[in-house]
């Protein structure tokens, strides 16, 4: 019995953990017959869980949501808290939370009856959080997006990028990423073959999911938020700089987000920033915004930029103080 116990445990988390599976597979994971497999199926029915099949060589299982909330998880009340409290850390309010909390939500509304939905998206929608943050998304895109990556789903949609130029994109969703005040879809290109990192709230609407499934691809560097910290903080900027800043790398943290530069350790009092502009200016005013010594490393025409700015600035000094030392008499 014990045994038997700990078998059904394993599957249902294995039908939690994506939205379908076909028979061979569990039986494979579960190192268990596919007859095995179709008994314990049973059993999860019985205790109230509500568990769809499907026949054919494309058939298998998935776990649907029921007129109740399956036994043993949540009441009505306790899961209009949880899923709020799953909102909110997907906001940043909890920081490191945010995917974590993403993929809870993802997989609480799976199960969740029609009724009890409809009563999380209004609460969802009545709350407002105070402060700032990034550009509104709407929660069924970012719920649609993370059950789209954890069931190695194809998806289409449209994307506008930041020239405001729009195009239709196929891609194999691999990981979201939050910064705190925005989200990022990290995802294969199949059009261009490549690697993308999309900013969710310049997606059109609910992406189209055609169903196909892919397999999934190493990320490189083997790390999704680093890679999409790498990909916001330097491509697609018309200048790329690398900077030495004079100041430990915690203090540079509480300065410097993930979505405006890479921080790396030198030493005890030195660390490196990695990050990009669009123009020289602007790279300028918030590297001497952070009130800490510096050594531009690349690229030059930041070196040139800067050194132009300072012969401007000790012009404005002499000029103001000579003003001071012969006041024009009224």
């Amino acid at each position: 019995m014990i045994e038997t116990s700990s078998r059904l445990l394993r599957l249902l988390a294995l039908l939690q953990s994506r939205p379908f599976w076909r028979g061979r597979e569990l039986a494979e994971r579960m190192d268990v017959t596919e007859r095995t497999v179709r008994r314990d199926i049973d059993r999860l029915r019985s205790l109230g869980y509500p568990v769809e099949s499907s026949a054919g060589t494309a058939g298998g299982y998935q776990l649907a949501a029921g007129s109740n909330l399956p036994p043993l998880l949540l009441e009505d009340d306790e899961a209009l808290a949880v899923s709020l409290g799953l909102r909110m850390a997907t906001a940043g309010t909890v920081v490191g939370m945010e995917e974590a909390a993403l993929r809870a939500l993802a997989k609480l509304e799976q199960v969740m009856p029609a009724r009890l939905r409809t009563r999380v998206r209004n609460l969802h929608a009545a709350v407002v959080p105070l402060g700032p943050g990034g550009p509104g998304i709407p929660h069924a895109l970012l719920v649609a997006l993370a059950n789209a990556c954890r069931a190695l789903q194809c998806l289409r949609f449209a994307y506008e990028d930041q020239q405001g130029r729009s195009s239709e994109r196929d891609v194999e969703p691999h990981a979201l990423v939050s910064t705190g005040s925005r989200w990022y879809l990290l995802a294969w290109d199949r059009g261009r073959g490549d690697w993308r990192t999309f900013r969710v709230d310049r997606i059109g609407g609910l992406p189209h999911a055609p169903g196909d499934r892919f397999l999934p691809r190493k990320v490189p560097g083997g790390d999704a938020a680093a890679f999409v910290a790498r990909a916001i903080t330097t491509q697609g900027h018309a200048l790329r700089a690398r900077v030495e800043l004079h100041a430990p790398l915690a203090r540079m943290r509480r300065c410097i987000p993930p979505s405006a530069g890479r921080l790396t350790r030198l030493d005890d009092g030195r660390c490196l920033l990695e990050t990009g502009a669009q123009r020289p200016d602007l790279l300028a005013y918030h590297l001497v915004m952070l009130d800490v010594p510096f050594v531009v490393l690349e690229p030059v025409e930041l070196e040139e930029h800067m050194q132009a700015l300072a012969t401007r600035l000790s012009r404005a000094v002499r000029a103001s103080r000579g003003r001071r030392a012969n006041p024009v008499l009224a």
